[in-house]
C-alpha cells in the first residue's frame, strides 16, 4: 500500500541544467494538482530562480547554489534556510548524490519521495513519471509539459524587426561546452528555405554571437527566456539542435525538428513529442540541407 502523503509544506528538488528542467513542467503540474493546497516550493540552482518564479504550479523557489559538500560554511548556510521550515515531504527529481547527502543531513525528517531501486529508467523524465505513479500520484501530465505561461508577447518585437508570420524559427546554438551538437549548416538552411518562399528568424544565445555572420534573415540576440519562448511559440516551424531552446519550442507543442549526431541519443532528450521530431544522422557535420528540408517540407506552412 502506498504510504499517505504529508502535504503541508512540499519540497521539489530540481537543479537542472535547462532543458530538464522544462521536461519536468508536466511533473511539476501533476503534483500541484494532487495537492492543490499544499505550499510547493522547488530548490533549484541560481540561474532558474526568475524564470521558475512565474511558473503557476510553484508558491516558492528556493536557491541552491550547489557549493561543493566540502564547504561547511555554505553547506551551514544550506542547512539553515532549508531547516527554517518543517518540511512535510520532499521530491526528489534530481536523484543525485548529492541530494542524497541532503537526506541524509538536511532533510532527515522529512517524508522523502525519490528513485526506488533496481534498474534505471529509459529516460529521465520517465523516471520522474515512475517516481510519481509509486508515489501515487496520477502522472497524467508528466510526459506532455506546457510551457505556454512561459511565452511573452512578441507582436512589438516582431513588429519592430520586420517579422511578419508565417515564419520558421532556426535555432543554430548549444551550449558553448558542446560544440559537437551544432550543426553548421543553418545559414544554407535559411537560404533554401527563402527560395521556396518562407520566411525565416534566426535566435542566437549568449554563446552564439559568432554565428550571426552569413544569416540573409532576421536575426535575434540576446532574448531573455519568455521572449524567446514568445517568439518560439509565434513560429510555424522550428529547427534546433539538441539544446535549451528546442526544449522549449518542444514543450510549447511547436512543429519541429531536433537535428542530432552521433554523440547524444534522442531517444534520451525526449525531445520528440507531438509534431515535435528528431533526425539523427551518424556526422551530424556532413548532414546535407536537403536532407533536412525533404523532413520539414511536410511541416510548412502553405504558402498562398
Amino acid at each position: 500500500m502506498t504510504r499517505p502523503i504529508r502535504s503541508g509544506h512540499i519540497l521539489i528538488i530540481k537543479h537542472g541544467a535547462f532543458g530538464d528542467l522544462m521536461q519536468a513542467e508536466g511533473v511539476l503540474h501533476d503534483i500541484r494538482q494532487h495537492f492543490p493546497h499544499a505550499h510547493l516550493a522547488l530548490l533549484t540552482t541560481p540561474g532558474f530562480v526568475g524564470l521558475m518564479q512565474r511558473c503557476p504550479h510553484i508558491d516558492e523557489v528556493l536557491v541552491d547554489t550547489r557549493a561543493p559538500l566540502w564547504n561547511l560554511p555554505r553547506q551551514w548556510d544550506l542547512y539553515r534556510r532549508l531547516r527554517a521550515v518543517r518540511w512535510d515531504t520532499v521530491i526528489d527529481l534530481q536523484n543525485s548524490t548529492r541530494t542524497s547527502v541532503y537526506r541524509r543531513s538536511m532533510l532527515r525528517h522529512a517524508h522523502w519521495i525519490g528513485r526506488l531501486r533496481g534498474p534505471a529508467p529509459v529516460t529521465g523524465l520517465r523516471g520522474q513519471q515512475y517516481l510519481l505513479q509509486e508515489a501515487g500520484i496520477d502522472a497524467s501530465h508528466a510526459m506532455q509539459p506546457n510551457l505556454s505561461w512561459m511565452a511573452a508577447n512578441v507582436e512589438g518585437l516582431l513588429t519592430q524587426h520586420g517579422i511578419s508570420r508565417p515564419y520558421v524559427a532556426l535555432l543554430p546554438g548549444s551550449s558553448a561546452r558542446h560544440p559537437e551538437k551544432r550543426w553548421p549548416h543553418y545559414a544554407e538552411l535559411a537560404a533554401a528555405l527563402q527560395r521556396e518562399g518562407h520566411a525565416c528568424v534566426s535566435i542566437l544565445g549568449p554563446d552564439e554571437n559568432d554565428l550571426a555572420a552569413g544569416f540573409a534573415c532576421s536575426v535575434l540576440q540576446g532574448l531573455d527566456w519568455f521572449t524567446l519562448a514568445g517568439v518560439l511559440q509565434q513560429a510555424a516551424v522550428v529547427v534546433g539542435n539538441d539544446s535549451g531552446p528546442s526544449h522549449v519550442a518542444s514543450c510549447l507543442g511547436r512543429p519541429g525538428l531536433a537535428l542530432f549526431g552521433a554523440s547524444t541519443s534522442p531517444l534520451r532528450s525526449e525531445l520528440a513529442r507531438g509534431r515535435f521530431e528528431t533526425l539523427q544522422v551518424d556526422v551530424l557535420e556532413s548532414l546535407p540541407v536537403s536532407q533536412v528540408m525533404d523532413k520539414l517540407r511536410p511541416k510548412l506552412p502553405v504558402l498562398a
